[in-house]
């Protein structure tokens, strides 16, 4: 069987397509507003009349490719191609105002390479252990493991946590407007259907990253890129990547477990990946200005997510989020139900697509490589013609999401909120990840009381829900004993 599925894997159309989806969804992935599921949604009509395997190979490296692509236009403008990349921007920026946009971009893309192989073995050799152990998650596990993913706002609360706290209870806050999940009730939208569908993320997250840094440089005296930051002048070193080797491990290990999770996603895996590094971090006052680990950290918890997603869509049936959710109509066009059987009645097809799926690895090292030497000339833009260029892409990617005005208008209210926060030194972090797992959260908890009558107790159900509410705990002290001892060294 396996060399039947090389013979049909080891065709050009097959390369060709991975090569071609790669390259589409690097791009689609720079371009804010434009998602990874926009993409996939948008090709797989076009995959119609292709064979199975090239049309699934082609909607998987997209999927991939736009994954990585948000980090570039995260480091090179602060500006998440993707949500996946929001927790890129904090250290990846601060990087390219170094000057080393360069190291910041070829860590990226050698932490998302390495987080994507690893996530494509755990699919090829352990679907079936994850699966199971995924299948163990349900409301009170997945309340546990948010709760446990929320301690990060302490860590990235920078100087003062009252003001991180403000910034997450910001986010907590936004994130209840719109239509009750639970109940179906209306919560904060004053009678207006635009938002009875809650806010949009991306109109959120390009308000709150690329809108304050455009205004505050036309508020005050600016400098060129060219001096600020040069993608060719930087690049990893073998010592760089040894330093954060063990970062990657561990981003790509937390990605690939929470990404076989159906309902996790990339943008929470990132920033549990990220919270984890900084809490192992033997400078964590260092994160947040600047950390090579910390791009590493971010992108190798989203890429992790990418192979790893697949394993409950091929063996369960059941897709993990929404581009996943695309993928499955895609087999299902093309005849193949995914599930059990898949294995049995088309493994051939199964195991060509398990050898494509390992090229994509390899693919995003070649593409991505192109593509940073192709994006670098961005750095020697001067501000004064970058800046105006970003606002109008800003705006035509938020619009581009609904076809709809209301989306801008939220991104400039969130611009404008976001503005004030950098005036008042509120950082924008916490915020966003208070944004990115508040429906999770409530979600789950609501959830979770509805299935216990209303008893707590149903949060210590399982061996899971003790080990992350104990992880939460250390968590926790682990902040108090750091935020106690920058005190004493204030002092």
């Amino acid at each position: 069987m396996i060399q039947n599925a090389f013979v049909m894997f080891a065709t050009w159309h097959n390369v060709l397509a991975i090569f071609s989806g790669m390259v589409i969804g690097v791009i689609v992935g720079c371009i804010p507003g434009m998602t990874g599921a926009m993409a996939v949604a948008l090709v797989l009509p076009f995959t119609f009349h292709l064979s199975p395997l090239i049309a699934i190979l082609l909607l998987v490296s997209i999927y991939k490719g736009a994954i990585y692509g948000g980090s570039i236009s995260a480091i090179l403008i602060k500006t998440p191609g993707t949500p996946a990349a929001a927790a890129t921007v904090m250290d990846g920026y601060a990087l390219a105002e170094k000057g080393q946009a360069g190291k910041a971009l070829y860590m990226a893309l050698y932490a998302s390479a390495f987080a994507d192989f690893t996530s494509n073995l755990a699919l090829i050799f352990f679907t079936g252990f994850i699966a199971n152990f995924a299948l163990r998650f349900g409301p009170p596990e997945f309340f546990t493991l948010i709760c446990f993913a929320l301690t990060v706002v302490a860590g990235v609360s920078e100087k003062s946590l009252a003001k991180g706290l403000i910034s997450a209870g910001m986010g907590l806050f936004l994130v209840s407007v719109g239509i009750d999940a639970v109940y179906g009730t209306e919560r904060f939208s004053f009678g207006n259907a635009n938002l009875m569908a809650g806010l949009n993320f991306i109109p959120v997250l390009i308000g709150l990253f690329a809108l304050p840094e455009i205004v505050a440089n036309c508020v005050e005296t600016v400098k060129d890129y060219a001096k600020a930051a040069d993608a060719n002048d930087s690049r990893v070193t073998w010592a760089d990547f040894k330093r954060c080797f063990k970062t990657i491990l561990r981003g790509s290990a937390i990605g690939t477990v929470l990404g076989a999770i159906p309902g996790i996603g990339s943008a929470p895996s990132a920033f549990v990946a990220y919270g984890e590094a900084r809490r192992h971090a033997k400078h964590p006052e260092t994160w947040g200005k600047g950390e090579l680990e910390g791009v590493a950290a971010a992108e190798s918890g989203n890429n992790g997510t990418c192979g790893s997603s697949l394993i409950p869509l091929l063996s369960l049936g059941v897709p993990g989020d929404a581009i996943t959710g695309i993928i499955l109509g895609a087999f299902m066009m093309h005849g193949l139900l995914p599930g059990p059987l898949l294995f049995q009645e088309n493994g051939t097809i199964v195991y060509a697509l398990f050898m494509g799926i390992m090229l994509t690895s390899a693919m995003m090292l070649l593409v991505g490589h192109f593509c940073i030497r192709s994006f670098a000339g961005i750095t020697k833009i001067p501000k004064r013609i970058l800046f105006p260029a970003v606002l109008v892409l800003c705006f035509y990617g938020c619009y581009a999401i609904n076809n709809s005005m209301f989306d801008v208008l939220v991104m400039t209210c969130i611009g404008g909120l976001g503005y004030l926060m950098n005036c008042w030194k509120i950082p924008v972090a916490p915020f966003v990840i208070a944004f990115v797992l508040g429906p999770l959260l409530e979600d789950n908890l609501r959830r979770s009381l509805l299935m216990s009558d209303g008893s707590y107790a149903i949060f210590l159900r399982s061996p899971i829900c003790w080990f992350f509410g104990a992880m939460f705990f250390v968590a926790l002290f682990y902040v108090y004993r750091q935020r106690r001892a920058e005190r004493k060294r204030v002092a």
